[in-house]
């Protein structure tokens, strides 16, 4: 025998062997819930078959269900950007399943888990790393949850890392097919699970202070401030702020403008910057038809600090320069 059929032989068993375990995928179980859809998230990439297996998995084990792909080129090991991600999707989501396979503690002693949410619409999937925490939320906070440690529903694996395969796919599938929650894991305290790592924005002496969270591929930055925080904070309506980026006294030090506060891109005019109301309803620095990324040199994590516009001048008008830019010198260090 060949090590190709070899391995073949090994993966048909496990498969063989795993799908006598799960309920039948024409049979309801006592739970009476069944899932026509799996969402599933990664940073497993494009670049191997890591994402095709998993669904191959789904497919053997619960062949009428539809595995939705999210997103599978986060950056590796950022559970930050992951957990962002799922929450800005989990609102327009089917309700089924959802695998978020982000884990840099592959094979640890992490737990795997399984939350439910909404009395039962719907159940997620991932370590506890704080990864589902802000999904969950939005979600309406869990509900039910348990530990994946019914082993009989995994695949039997050579290895332990890649749990996508050998433990959500085949989970997912069990979940689907009509098993409840408590069939696939052991009960444990929703309050046990590690929180979330979304950051929160705070008020500073007549300012509020936040950081970009996300950088889309068009170069717009995202904040974790709403056009509400701001009218909250200075009455309604807000047209016009002073935005500060990075931190006074740091090597680059801080750049001060003063732009816009719009409902969509066009009314910045081409190539001007201001603050847009973006599709989760949260505020993005953007460039129309540029990148506010290239051209502020900010990234994700980057500290700006908001406070009410001293200047009406012509960087107002759509079209127009997009506001005044005043680098502010880090001080010299001082030789001992």
């Amino acid at each position: 025998m060949t090590a190709r059929a070899s391995c073949a032989d090994a993966l048909a068993d496990t498969l063989v062997d795993v799908t006598t375990d799960l309920p039948p995928h024409d049979v309801d179980t006592a739970s009476g819930r069944r899932y026509t859809t799996i969402s599933f998230i990664s940073d497993l990439g494009h670049t191997s078959e890591h994402v095709g297996v998993v669904k191959s998995i789904v497919r053997e084990l619960a062949p009428d269900v539809a595995v939705i792909d999210i997103v599978h080129d986060l950056p590796p090991f950022d559970v930050r950007a992951a957990s962002l991600s799922l929450a800005r999707a989990v609102a327009y989501l089917n309700t089924g399943v959802i695998i978020a396979a982000i884990d840099p503690g592959a094979g640890g002693d992490r737990r795997l888990i399984a939350v439910e949410v909404g009395d039962g619409a719907g159940i997620f999937l991932g370590p506890d790393n704080g990864v589902l925490a802000p999904a969950v939320a939005i979600a309406g906070g869990a509900g039910r949850v348990a530990v994946l440690d019914e082993t009989h529903l995994h695949l039997d694996a050579p290895g332990s890392t890649f749990v996508a395969r050998d433990v959500f796919a085949p989970v997912a599938a069990a979940l689907c097919n009509g098993a409840d929650l408590f069939e696939v894991g052991t009960p444990v305290d929703a309050d046990s699970l590690m929180p979330g790592v979304v950051p929160i924005h705070r008020e500073e002496n007549g300012t509020i202070v936040g950081e970009v969270m996300w950088v889309d591929r068009f170069g717009n930055c995202q904040i974790n401030v709403s056009r509400d925080d701001l009218e909250q904070m200075w009455g309604a309506p807000v047209v016009r702020v002073r935005v500060t980026l990075g931190v006074q006294g740091a090597e680059r030090g801080s750049t001060v403008r003063n732009i816009p506060v719009v409902d969509h891109f066009a009314s910045l005019g081409q190539g001007a910057l201001g603050l847009v109301v973006d599709s989760a309803g949260l505020l993005c620095l953007a460039v129309e038809r540029g990148s506010a990324s290239a051209e502020l040199g900010i990234g994700e994590s980057e500290q700006i600090v908001i406070s009410p516009s001293g200047d009406g001048g012509d960087d107002a008008t759509p079209g127009g320069s997009g506001g005044t830019t005043t680098p502010v010198a880090a001080p010299t260090a001082r030789k001992s």
